[in-house]
């Protein structure tokens, strides 16, 4: 069974991005080094602070799709639901 992860990054001024993956630990790990051209690099996107698994690709986009629809103050609210303090989910993950 395969997992795919609908998950939002932010930058140190909370500037947010919404993705969706198949292999979380990598594509984190991707936006932290600032490998893709795009908005997480030039946002300095690199906090995990948010993440949802899914065993069907086709939910996972469609609740990235949702959330991408929805206001700043309910992604706020989503993140904070799950991770109070906005830490890096992802600051263990790596040496």
């Amino acid at each position: 069974m395969h997992s795919y992860y609908t998950y939002i990054m932010a930058s140190n001024s909370e500037v947010l991005y919404i993705g969706v993956t198949n292999d979380l630990a990598r594509r984190v790990s991707e936006h932290k080094q600032k490998l893709v051209e795009g908005f997480t690099k030039r946002y300095n996107c690199t906090r995990l602070v948010y993440y949802e698994d899914f065993s069907d690709i086709n939910q996972a986009i469609a609740r990235e799709k949702y959330l991408k629809g929805k206001s700043r103050k309910f992604k706020e609210e989503l993140i904070y639901s799950k991770n109070k303090f906005w830490k890096d989910l992802s600051d263990e993950w790596y040496d």
